[in-house]
């Protein structure tokens, strides 16, 4: 901060930490804040907090944190406590599970998502038949 600034960081801003472009990391990477990835990490990352994977950043290796945003590439299984958006510059081939996940337009994806979710009321009376229960299967060859 410059003299005389009356500005100051928020504790959200002071606890992220930057993993610049041209920078390789080999290794697990783990921490209580939040990370945003511009740079290369070969490994798992465990995070208390977000992590942010820039457009022109790759990572190569299973990730769990609060919340993901993915604009590069990214290679592993994802974990999060919060929401999972991969945007429409990602390139992304994993297994993801979130409390949301949002998959942009154009983003390539390869993989499978796990998130628990309500149906609206109009699709789970389609499917309970209006019963408030899953309907009857027969098993297969009867």
């Amino acid at each position: 901060m410059a003299r005389g600034s009356t500005t100051t960081r928020s504790e959200s801003d002071a606890a992220e930490s930057l993993i610049g472009r041209g920078a390789r990391i080999r290794g697990r990477v783990h921490g209580d804040g939040s990370l945003r990835v511009e740079g290369s990490v070969e490994g798992n990352i465990q995070l208390a907090g977000d992590l942010e994977i820039e457009d022109g950043a790759t990572v190569t290796g299973d990730v769990e944190a609060s919340s993901l945003v993915v604009s590069g590439q990214l290679t592993g299984d994802v974990v999060s406590r919060g929401p999972v958006t991969i945007r429409a510059t990602a390139q992304y081939a994993g297994n993801v599970g979130g409390s949301e996940v949002i998959l942009e337009e154009g983003a390539a994806f390869a993989g499978r998502i796990e998130a628990e979710f309500d149906l609206p009321a109009e699709l789970s009376e389609r499917t309970t038949g209006g019963r408030g229960q899953a309907p009857r299967r027969e098993p297969a060859g009867r």
